[in-house]
């Protein structure tokens, strides 16, 4: 498949979105966690030394800015006007940024004073852009500012959140709830937050993220070094989210996944820009020190050969799983899904009588 490239800008990196067939590595079990999997800590020095460099930061924020969008144009399908908004783990403000961007693509709505002809930046009054790295959430404050109405605001952790009950109009959260220990909790606080028949929508890394360095590293300790090193957080899978949401009391939920495919020169491009993205490994009894040379030099030849196809060598693919949601606190007149079985009209019809061919 040949890449088509969504940003001419990027400095080591093409994207493309390709689907295939369904690979499963290490996965967080729904239900509260009995132990820490990752280090807050580490987490926040990581993206404090990213943001700190700030234009390799910015060079890297392909991904963010890219999800971040598509974020943001899944909140055009939802005709109103937004009081105050919270953007939980705002990284560098991308979604504000997103939200005073046109549309990727403009929905169908009908005419009217919300219809798609008004930009998102005019419908929300105040979004607040929380986050635990202050370098990262003000790296771009001398840079024209956003169109949308930003409060900045620096939060002590993500796994508690210091807000009152029914306190904003919607959440929204880009690329960060995958570092989240206690994901049942933060989605049950998030659920609180909200004001009745407000929506949460989220976007996170799933756990095929980067399933090709995953295994390739994999092979390559064991080749090197007798064992396996977990040099890539786990994360979370696409059939436990509907669950979680579900359990923490949200109503008429949508989840889907995205697979962005970027492409790079080689292995060491890819971790440089996961360590300057900010978004490196954070397991929390993670071996200490830098993975081995011999190792390196080991998953390079590896990834090639595995995920590579014949007459393109010279650059490899990493797909980048995401997950994003939507869900809707419960509230009076809620619009509410039709009982099993009650449909009109059969899917057989539908699919020319279920006779497959």
């Amino acid at each position: 498949m040949k890449p088509a490239t969504l940003r001419p800008w990027l400095p080591n990196a093409a994207l493309r979105r390709r689907s295939g067939p369904r690979r499963r590595y290490a996965v967080q079990a729904p239900g509260a966690p009995t132990l820490q999997i990752f280090n807050e800590h580490t987490k926040y020095m990581q993206k404090e030394r990213a943001a700190a460099n700030a234009q390799q930061s910015r060079q890297v924020d392909y991904l963010k800015n890219e999800v971040s969008r598509r974020l943001a144009d899944r909140l055009l399908d939802i005709n109103r006007q937004f009081t105050k908004v919270l953007d939980l783990g705002a990284n560098s403000c991308n979604l504000a940024r997103a939200l005073s961007m046109p549309p990727l693509i403009a929905p169908e709505v009908p005419d009217g004073p919300l219809s798609n002809k008004v930009p998102l930046s005019e419908r929300i009054q105040e979004l607040v852009c929380a986050d635990t790295s202050p370098t990262a959430l003000h790296r771009d404050d001398t840079l024209p500012a956003p169109e949308v109405s930003i409060t900045q605001t620096v939060l002590p952790s993500l796994e508690a959140l210091p807000y009152e009950a029914n306190s904003f109009d919607a959440v929204m959260s880009s690329l960060s709830l995958h570092w989240i220990n206690d994901l049942p909790s933060i989605l049950s606080s998030i659920n609180n937050i909200l004001k009745p028949d407000a929506p949460f929508l989220a976007a996170m890394f799933g756990g095929d993220t980067l399933f090709e360095l995953r295994s390739s590293l994999q092979l390559a300790d064991l080749e090197r070094r007798g064992g396996v090193s977990p040099h890539i957080s786990p994360l979370a899978d696409v059939r436990d989210i509907g669950g979680l949401l579900g359990k923490a009391g949200f109503k008429l939920l949508t989840v889907d996944v995205d697979d962005i495919v970027v492409e790079y020169p080689d292995t060491f491009a890819l971790m440089t820009d996961i360590q300057a993205m900010g978004e490196g490994n954070a397991i929390l009894k993670a071996e200490g020190g830098p993975i081995s040379r011999d190792v390196l030099l080991a998953n390079e030849a590896i990834y090639r050969e595995l995920h590579c196809n014949e007459g393109e060598k010279d650059r490899i693919p990493a797909t980048f799983r995401v997950i994003y949601m939507i869900g809707w606190k419960e509230g009076q007149n809620q619009q509410q899904p039709l009982e099993r079985g009650s449909g009109s009209v059969n899917i057989k019809d539908i699919l020319g009588g279920g006779e497959f061919h």
